[in-house]
C-alpha cells in the first residue's frame, strides 16, 4: 500500500535543511489534514500555533533541550491543549453541528447535557490526562499527512511546556503547550536518514483475540 509506504519513508528528522521551507500550497494542506483530525466527542479542545518567527523560536530553543530542530526546520508546530472544559465550548460545538447538518438546536440539547455530565464526573486529574491527550490524535494527522507530501517531520517531548507557556501567552488563553513538530526538509548531513527502523517484532506488538 502507498501509505505503508510512506510510513516507511518518514522518521524523526534530527537534522534540518535551514535553507528549505515548506510552501504554503503543502502549509494549508498539513493544516487540513491537522482540521480533519478526530478528536473525543468531536469537541477539539486544543489549539496548535504555527511559529516561523526566529527570534520566538530562539528564545523556545533554549529551553526545548537546546535542540537545533526548533530554529532549522521550516515550521514549528506546538499543539497546546485546554486547561479545562469550559461548558461554553460545548455549547459553541452544539450549535455549529445544528448548523452544519441543518439539525433544530433543540433535538441536541439531550447530547449536550450527555457531555457535559460525562466530562464532569471526571476528576480533576482525569480531566488534565484527558484534555493533554486530545492533541496527539491531531499530531498523528500531521505526520502522515507530512508523509504523504515528502515532508519531514520531528513529534518533540523534549521541551518544558511551563516555559512555553510563558513565552507564547498561553497561561491567559487557557492553554497548555502539549507537544511540538518540527517539520521542514532533511539535511543531506542528517545520519538519522539512513538508520533502519528499529520496531517490535509483529508477533510481539500484535494479539488476536
Amino acid at each position: 500500500m502507498e501509505l505503508i509506504n510512506h510510513l516507511k519513508w518518514r522518521y524523526a528528522t534530527k537534522k534540518f535543511d535551514p535553507d528549505r521551507g515548506v510552501s504554503p500550497t503543502d502549509l494549508e494542506t498539513l493544516k487540513e489534514a491537522i482540521h480533519l483530525s478526530v478528536s473525543s466527542y468531536g469537541l477539539q479542545l486544543y489549539k496548535v500555533l504555527i511559529i516561523e518567527d526566529q527570534a520566538i523560536r530562539k528564545e523556545l530553543k533554549r529551553v526545548s533541550w537546546d535542540q537545533d530542530q526548533v530554529t532549522d526546520a521550516s515550521h514549528l508546530f506546538v499543539f497546546c491543549n485546554h486547561t479545562r472544559v469550559d461548558p461554553e465550548e460545548i455549547d459553541a460545538f452544539i450549535r455549529l453541528t445544528s448548523q452544519k447538518r441543518k439539525i433544530d438546536l433543540e433535538k441536541l440539547e439531550g447530547y449536550a447535557s450527555f457531555m457535559k455530565a460525562k466530562l464532569a464526573e471526571k476528576s480533576m486529574t482525569e480531566t488534565r490526562n484527558w484534555l493533554e491527550r486530545q492533541p496527539y490524535l491531531a499530531l498523528g494527522n500531521l505526520l502522515m499527512a507530512c508523509a504523504a507530501l515528502k515532508i519531514d517531520a520531528c513529534p518533540m517531548e523534549g521541551f518544558e511546556p511551563g516555559a512555553y507557556n510563558k513565552i507564547l501567552g498561553l497561561d491567559e488563553q487557557g492553554l497548555n503547550a502539549c507537544v511540538v513538530a518540527a517539520v521542514g526538509y532533511r539535511h543531506p548531513e542528517d545520519r538519522s536518514k539512513d538508520l533502519p527502523k528499529v520496531r517490535k517484532p509483529m508477533e510481539a506488538l500484535f494479539e488476536e483475540v
